[in-house]
C-alpha cells in the first residue's frame, strides 16, 4: 500500500513520504499546517487511494477522550428501569460506541481521521495516549477488552492552537503541510479547473500572493479561499483587464469578500489604496 497521492489531491514529495512512513510504522500521522492547507482532506484523499473506509472524528473544544472509547447512558438506563422496561437488562443497551471502538474492530483496514485536536482541552492527547498506543481499551461497564484487529491508519491534523504534549509527540509521525509554492498551486487549480486560461491564473496568483505578504494582515487567504475566488471570477466572467490593472489607488482586488475574511483586513486595504491615491 503506497500513497502517491491522487488526481484530486496534489500531494508534494516529503507529503507523500511522510504518509507512506507513517503507514509502514502505523504511527498516527499528525498534520500540522495553517488552515485551509488540506490537512483534513488528506485523509480522505488516504483512504480513496488505499481503498478504505474512512472513519472520521472531528473534535470540537468539548469533546473528551473517552468520547472516542465509548460512552455509557446511566441517565438513560434509569429511566428504562423505572419505566420496566426489557432492555434494562442488558447494559451493553446503554454503551454507546465511540470512533476509537469503530476502527479497532472495522472488518476492513481503516482510516481513523481525529480532525483538529487541538480545539479539545490540554489533557485530550495525554488521554489518548495509551490507547493509540496499544490499540486497546478496557470496557468497565461490561469487563471486556476492545483490541484493534489490526492497527488502523491514523491521521491526526492541528492548526497549532496549542502546543501538544511531547509524550503524545514521540508518538506520532509528523508532516507540517507548508503553504504551496506558486507552481504547486497553478497545479492544485488545473486540478480544480482543467483548462483553466493561464494568463488568468497567473495574473489572479500575482494578487494572490501579494496579499498575503502585505505587512499587519490578519488572516492570510487560504488556498480554499483562492479556489472560491477563481470560481467568482470564471462565474463573473470577469475581464482579464480588471486583474491586470497595477494602479495602486485600487488596492482592493475585485470580490475581494472571498479572499479578505475580516473588517480589519479590509479596512488596512482601503488605507493603502488611500495612502497611494494622496500620493499621486
Amino acid at each position: 500500500m503506497r500513497f502517491e497521492g491522487t488526481s484530486n489531491y496534489v500531494a508534494t514529495e516529503d507529503l507523500k513520504v511522510a504518509v507512506n512512513a507513517a503507514v509502514q510504522l502505523r504511527r498516527p500521522l499528525l498534520v500540522k499546517g495553517e488552515p485551509g492547507t488540506g490537512k483534513t482532506i488528506l485523509a480522505h484523499e488516504i483512504a480513496g487511494a488505499l481503498g478504505a473506509p474512512l472513519i472520521e472524528w472531528h473534535v470540537k473544544s468539548t469533546t473528551r477522550a473517552v468520547q472516542g472509547l465509548y460512552e455509557y447512558d446511566a441517565v438513560a438506563r434509569l429511566r428504562d428501569g423505572q419505566l420496566g422496561d426489557e432492555r434494562v437488562h442488558d447494559i451493553k443497551n446503554y454503551i454507546k460506541r465511540g470512533k476509537l471502538w469503530d476502527a479497532f474492530t472495522s472488518p476492513e483496514l481503516p482510516v481513523l481521521l481525529i480532525d483538529e485536536i487541538d480545539k479539545a482541552d490540554i489533557e485530550f492527547p495525554n488521554d489518548l495516549l495509551q490507547e493509540l498506543d496499544r490499540m486497546e481499551f478496557h470496557v468497565y461497564e461490561t469487563n471486556e477488552t476492545v483490541k484493534a484487529i489490526d492497527r488502523p491508519i491514523v491521521v491526526i491534523t492541528s492548526n497549532n492552537e496549542k502546543e501538544l504534549p511531547d509524550a503524545f509527540l514521540r508518538r506520532c509521525f509528523f508532516h507540517y503541510i507548508r503553504f504551496p509554492e506558486r507552481d504547486t498551486m497553478t497545479d492544485i487549480i488545473e486540478v480544480h479547473f482543467p483548462g483553466i486560461q493561464k494568463m488568468l491564473v497567473s495574473r489572479a496568483l500575482d494578487i494572490f500572493y501579494d496579499i498575503r505578504e502585505v505587512p499587519g494582515l490578519k488572516k492570510k487567504p487560504s488556498t480554499s479561499e483562492l479556489l472560491d475566488w477563481l470560481k467568482l471570477l470564471l462565474h463573473e466572467d470577469m475581464p482579464l483587464e480588471v486583474l491586470q490593472t497595477r494602479d495602486p489607488t485600487k488596492a482592493i482586488p475585485p470580490l475581494h469578500g472571498a479572499l479578505l475574511k475580516n473588517e480589519q483586513d479590509v479596512m488596512l486595504f482601503e488605507r493603502l489604496a488611500f495612502m497611494a491615491r494622496r500620493q499621486h
